[in-house]
């Protein structure tokens, strides 16, 4: 797929994620507590509800743990087969997206981040920016189980 191609792939699937999640008006607006940078290049923050993890519905729940997973049993030489996956899994976590309100904005801080990164990963063939991309999005899934629950 060349860069082009990828680059309107990205923007559609976060189009969609922002799209395909049903937003509620913010009557119910939550104190939230303890901010956390997500990433370097990242100004946005995400909080706790309350010092409590926010509750994700269970399709993004799975597709983040299938995620995690993915990343823990990775074998350096399949970088296609994760790139794939990892883009299928978050495919299925925005079409699925039934969360509202609060708890979907800070799902919003750390998803589409990672959707950065798995975009960065299907660009790059160094393997050394691979690794780092790797860790990264690994940092973003254990921030994610760090602010999140079902």
């Amino acid at each position: 797929m060349n860069t082009m191609k990828l680059k309107y792939s990205m923007l559609a699937i976060i189009i969609l994620l922002i799209s395909a999640c049903k937003n509620e008006s913010n009557n119910n607006v939550t104190k939230t507590t303890k901010t956390q940078e997500i990433t370097k290049y990242d100004t946005l923050a995400i909080s706790l509800n309350n010092n409590e993890k926010w509750i994700a519905n269970k399709e993004t729940h799975v597709g983040v743990s299938k995620m995690d997973s993915l990343i823990s049993s990775f074998d350096n030489d399949k970088y296609q087969y994760l790139t794939n996956n990892l883009s299928e899994l978050t495919s299925y976590i925005i079409k699925n997206c039934s969360m509202k309100g609060e708890p979907h904005d800070q799902l919003h801080i750390v998803l589409v981040p990672m959707l950065d990164e798995i975009s960065a990963l299907k660009e790059t063939t160094d393997n050394e920016e691979r690794k780092t991309i790797i860790k990264n999005l690994q940092a973003l899934i254990d921030i994610y189980f760090q602010h999140f629950k079902t």
